[in-house]
């Protein structure tokens, strides 16, 4: 179960390449790997919107 913590982070809009359940929770959601999320963030940045976009 996440903590309060844990949900305010994930729901803040950006992606955080640093924290091991935020890279587990975006793979989980966008349904891609640890590299491709890597990728799309290097590309576009770590706003969960931006990456969103690349990915499609």
């Amino acid at each position: 179960m996440e903590n309060n913590y844990t949900a305010l982070s994930l729901d803040n809009g950006i992606i955080n390449m640093h924290e091991y359940y935020a890279i587990e929770y975006w793979t989980n959601k966008f349904g891609i790997n640890r590299e491709a999320l890597q990728k799309a963030v290097d590309a576009v940045g770590n706003s969960v919107d931006e990456v969103r976009k690349y990915l499609k």
